[in-house]
């Protein structure tokens, strides 16, 4: 795809696979609305006061059907935004088309290449000569590292005049940050320390990314403050649990038609996303296997009647594999070529590092039989047997299907719309550090809230008696923040 920045008539700027979608983009976001009442109340009730007139957002989220109702809801707060996919393969064209000719800038599609992934993350940060963002949504931080890794380079290249060097690394993405980096200083050397002066902060959506955040922290880089949204009970214990739960299952059926009934599943990693898949299959009739380096989580998963193993006791028995930890080298090129003909081996972690994607790639005499889009076979010259790899070990749910269901999201994005007013209500307070937070418990419990209606849920109410006797509000918050739900 050439990478040209297209307008729309009304001047607004875009790039996207196919313009002509976006009415059915419309007619899905519709449906999506009234399956997320937290964010439809969140426009009702900040709507009118228009609390982000006058803010400029870059998102870089998956961009799907579900982020589409995120993104309106910023917009219908006041807010203008840029945004772009956080994933090669995550993007629903008709969101992306919906989106860009009716309210936001989009640069996303499904299937980029990572040269073009880091070209729209680039142009979901270019606000032209106004300058901007003000606030970023980001999932799994990449935006936030190109403009960190910006700021270091600019430092450097004042003090030496040296560029970076994309040479200096083995990491193929990198090499692709460092050169875009490179260029910019060419034209503008102070172009990321003009974003970061400016950059209010940032909401956080997943695991990866709130890692990379206390990193950065706890080095005293961070460069603007950071709510933490992944950790609110409202997004890790229902997205990242019931979310995977829902779309693991689709992944593999719509990659595969595999009947998961009787196969052998293993689960690396028993956190809130691993207990969502292993519940799953566990359901679906797999016998599931969990391999954990955390002694309490294994605990876990033997007191749901799961085993515990590790990779090596069990990798040639095994018919479907996923990685849930959020780490890397977790299932290696020696593991796959010990695996039976035809076994499925999967992430749903944020970055494709949990599977070693390049050995596989560059093994002598590997063959690659693409089956369809997001599902491969690849063929080890030694055995003539295969695995099949979905979504080329990058998440799966969003490669091979549509992701979490809208209700889900909902619960997560209320919590990025509520930590977006946060930090932009907060800009002039000094309440915020360049530290990492997270959104207050009555906050958790709003969200909550917000979501009981739609499923005919109703609570008790407690009295003042009985509040007093337990020590808490009559309206809450009803757990200290040390609670562990």
């Amino acid at each position: 795809m050439a990478l040209l920045v297209e307008k729309t008539t009304s001047g607004r700027e875009y790039k996207v696979k196919d313009m002509s979608q976006a009415d059915f983009g419309r007619l899905e976001i519709e449906l999506a609305e009234v399956e997320m009442p937290g964010l439809m109340a969140s426009r009702t009730e900040f709507g009118p006061s228009q609390p982000f007139k006058g803010a400029k957002i870059t998102g870089s989220l998956h961009m799907t059907i579900q982020t589409a109702v995120l993104i309106e809801t910023l917009t219908s707060l006041g807010a203008e935004v840029r945004w772009c996919s956080c994933n090669i393969f995550s993007t629903q064209d008709h969101a992306a088309a919906a989106i860009a000719r009716d309210s936001a800038a989009v640069f996303a599609w499904k299937g980029e290449t990572l040269q073009e992934y880091w070209w729209c993350t680039e142009r979901a940060l270019d606000w032209g000569p106004g300058g901007g963002p003000d606030l970023i949504v980001d999932d799994g931080g990449d935006t936030t590292l190109l403009i960190h890794e910006g700021v270091k380079a600019e430092d450097i290249f004042e003090k030496t005049g040296q560029f970076p060097d994309p040479n200096s690394t083995d990491n193929a993405e990198f090499k692709i940050v460092l050169s875009i980096i490179k260029d910019g200083l060419k034209t503008d050397p102070k172009r990321y320390h003009k974003m970061k002066d400016r950059v209010v902060g940032v909401s956080e959506e997943t695991t990866t990314g709130v890692k990379r955040l206390y990193q950065m922290q706890a080095s005293g880089t961070l460069l603007f403050p950071a709510i933490n949204v992944n950790d609110s009970v409202t997004k890790s214990k229902f997205d990242n649990l019931y979310g995977c739960r829902h779309s693991l299952p689709d992944g593999l059926m719509r990659a595969t038609d595999v009947m998961i009934a009787g196969k052998v599943a293993v689960v690396a990693g028993y956190g809130d996303v691993g207990k969502g898949c292993a519940a799953a299959l566990k359901q679906a009739g797999a016998r599931v296997i969990v391999t954990e380096i955390d002694p309490i989580c294994a605990l876990q998963a033997t007191m749901e009647g799961l085993q515990v193993l590790t990779l090596e006791d069990v990798v040639s028995e095994v018919d479907i594999f996923v990685t849930t930890t959020g780490n890397k080298d977790i299932i290696m090129l020696h593991h796959m070529k010990k695996m039976k003909n035809n076994a499925i081996v999967c992430n749903i972690g944020h970055f494709d590092n949990e599977i070693d994607m390049l050995g596989l790639e560059t093994h002598p005499g590997i063959k690659r039989i693409t089956i369809k889009p997001q599902t491969d076979r690849w063929v080890f010259p030694e055995t003539n047997t295969g695995i099949i790899i979905l979504a080329e070990g990058r998440l799966m749910n969003l490669g091979c299907a549509t992701g979490h269901p809208s209700f889900v999201m909902s619960c997560s994005f209320t919590n990025q719309v509520i930590a977006q007013l946060e930090l932009w209500n907060e800009k002039t307070s000094g309440k915020y550090e360049k530290k990492v937070y997270v959104l207050p418990k009555h906050l958790d419990e709003k969200v909550a809230a917000l979501h009981l209606g739609k499923l005919g849920a109703r609570l008790t109410k407690l009295s003042k008696d009985q509040a007093d006797y337990i020590s808490v509000p009559v309206q809450g918050p009803y757990k200290p923040a040390h609670y562990r739900y």
